[in-house]
């Protein structure tokens, strides 16, 4: 076993850990930084395998970006913060299907791979990643951006009472001499 199968299994370890304490933490802002801790590993596991851009793009993207504005989000919206009652759920039904999905999904993926080792694809190049990112997926990258934006803007609206609130009616100075007790 190489140094590098001892890192991948320890990973591994913390990726599914930390992926399991988030789905199954009472504290939301607790499993959000859970999920800090799963994306990290995973993180580290591209660095493991050698993908160094996808690596520090799942840095960047996912633990920098995406999880801060889901903490923000919720810290805007004043959500509970504490242990909440309504996340408490009987655990034996998601277990069983949790269970079921991941040994239909292992059936699949055997089924499918059949244990068949592909050859290797040419390894890219900078170019040729910037050529594909900017080139043909652009347009995702773009509708995620204005996705992620319209979240925060929906938060801090959700959050703050005095906007979309209605208003009462402007009273005339008549009407407010008639409510005067003489």
């Amino acid at each position: 076993m190489t140094v590098a199968d001892v890192l991948m299994i320890a990973l591994g370890a913390v990726a599914v850990g930390s992926g399991t304490l988030v789905v199954t933490s009472a504290h939301l802002v607790r499993s959000g930084l859970y999920l800090v801790v799963s994306l990290g590993a995973t993180a580290g596991l591209y660095l493991v395998l050698g993908a160094e851009l996808v690596a520090w793009v799942q840095v960047l993207v996912y633990v920098g970006a995406v999880v801060v504005l889901l903490l923000f989000a919720v810290m805007l919206t004043r959500a509970p913060i504490g242990a909440s009652a309504g996340l408490d759920r009987p655990a034996g039904p998601s277990a069983l299907i949790g269970a079921g999905v991941g040994f239909g999904l292992a059936a699949l993926f055997a089924d499918a791979f059949r244990w068949i080792e592909y050859p290797r694809a040419d390894p890219g190049t900078a170019e040729r990643i910037g050529g594909e990112i900017f080139g043909t997926w652009v347009l995702p990258f773009e509708v995620l951006s204005i996705l992620l934006l319209s979240a925060l803007v929906g938060a801090i609206v959700l959050s703050r009472p005095d906007i979309g609130a209605r208003r009462a009616p402007e009273q005339t100075p008549e009407e407010a001499d008639e409510e005067v007790p003489a």
